[in-house]
């Protein structure tokens, strides 16, 4: 038996999705841990693509369990879509394949209204947020005061919840946003018809994996975002939030951690962001528009357009040590093709001293500048490799490079978007 963890390492929209997918193969049971919504994984099985928010990329496989574990917060109306939208495709024919914990909570019409106006009020400080409720539906589960799925499938709990609280996020909607109120008997119709379909799913995903471990059966955790994101490792307040690091899945899952045996990293040969906060090695330049352009980077979620830029050794370093990762995948290494040299930062420049360490502070961390190593690129096509053979000398001396500087060895290479177009090195697995 082997329990494996997916994270992303970076900044998020590293390609997770498409590594969940591959591994799916292997494992029994699959697990989303945390985020909403504001994730968005992309899929590519032959010529058909297929974005995910919510349910977890091993869905695409017959015969596999998904579970939406309790560290996740899930928008009904987003939930039920996919789920139309994967029926229709020809996935998800038995509902069995699909579970959702109990305790995960519901994003609420008033937590998407406060998302909006917050951001709207912040002008040119706002943080970038999805505008999808996310973080005011963390902030009501931590507050005590959120409503969760076992309390939406009963209905005069529900509405003796939603009468709770309601009034006042009304008046911090109108008195302090200028925004219109939300109408009670509304909310309780529409989310009341949910209830009728999520209650179809309804489960409690820690006594449903405590049964697999015992079986013996092997589990693959799915993150969202990236651990660079983590509400506590990552660069606060421009995060997210919920814990993207890999103990998140031993609680966003209700998981011992002892039963966690592997963390994958997911990375892109370079480095992106979406929204605003610190990015060393950002280009603002041409090189930034083309890596842009080449790599299709405009979020699945969102549609906005990703900040590029080269590898950032010194930022991997801090996600191999928060999540304890044991090895990387990296992805879209083909998106480097045309280049004829590439660059990896190795440290950063803060006046006048090198820092080999990701800075907490982030007074210090926009201030960094990075330390670079120029590589030599190889320009062709390595969208038909199947092995590191068969990929150019410049390449792989790239990947090695990226990985000894990295301090973590790479167990995965994707060289294009297809299922198909990716080369194993290792199994975590198989250990």
């Amino acid at each position: 038996m082997s329990n494996v963890v997916i994270v992303g390492a970076q900044w998020g929209d590293e390609g997770k999705g498409k590594v969940v997918d591959i591994y799916t193969e292997y494992a029994e049971d699959v697990v989303r841990f945390q985020g909403g919504n504001n994730a968005g994984h992309t899929l590519v099985v032959g010529d058909e693509k297929t974005v995910l928010h919510l349910i977890p990329s091993g869905i695409l496989h017959p015969g596999k369990r998904c579970i939406i574990g309790n560290g996740v917060v899930l928008d009904p109306k987003v939930f039920i879509k996919e789920i139309t939208n994967l029926k229709a495709k020809g996935y998800l024919q038995d509902d069995s394949q699909l579970v959702i914990d109990g305790n995960v909570h519901i994003i609420m019409p008033y937590h998407v209204a406060i998302d909006l106006a917050r951001e709207e009020k912040k002008g040119d400080k706002k943080i970038g947020t999805t505008g999808r409720g996310i973080g005011p539906t963390y902030e009501d589960k931590v507050g005590r005061r959120g409503i969760r799925l076992s309390d939406l499938v009963k209905p005069e709990q529900f509405a003796r919840k939603l009468q709770e609280v309601l009034p006042e996020k009304n008046f911090y909607l109108e008195k302090f946003f200028g925004k219109a109120p939300l109408n009670e008997a509304e909310i309780i119709e529409e989310y009341t018809g949910y209830a009728e379909i999520l209650g179809r799913y309804l489960g409690c995903a820690s006594i449903i994996l405590d049964q697999s471990i015992k079986a013996g059966k092997d589990l693959l955790f799915e993150g969202a975002q990236g651990a660079l994101l983590d509400i506590d490792h990552g660069t606060y307040p421009f995060v997210t939030s919920s814990s993207t690091v890999a103990g998140g899945a031993s609680i966003g899952a209700g998981v011992g951690p002892r039963h966690l045996h592997q963390v994958i990293g997911i990375s892109k040969a370079y480095i992106t962001r979406v929204g605003s906060g610190p990015f060393p090695t950002e280009l603002l330049d041409e090189m930034g528009d083309a890596l842009r352009k080449a790599g299709q980077e405009f979020g699945a979620t969102t549609g906005r357009p990703r900040r590029c830029g080269w590898f950032d050794a010194v930022a991997m370093r801090e996600a191999v040590r928060t999540s304890g990762i044991t090895g990387l995948a990296i992805t879209k290494l083909d998106v480097l093709s045309d280049l004829p040299s590439i660059k990896i930062c190795t440290a950063y420049s803060y006046k006048g001293e090198l820092l080999d360490h990701f800075p907490r502070d982030l007074d210090v961390l926009k201030d960094c500048h990075p330390v670079y190593e120029e590589l030599e690129g190889w320009q062709s096509d390595i969208t038909g490799a199947r092995t590191l053979e068969d990929l150019p000398k410049q390449a792989r001396a790239y990947l090695e490079k990226l990985c000894k500087v990295s301090e973590c060895p790479m167990v995965l290479l994707s060289v294009g978007p297809r299922r198909d177009q990716t080369i194993q090195i290792s199994n975590p697995f198989a250990g």
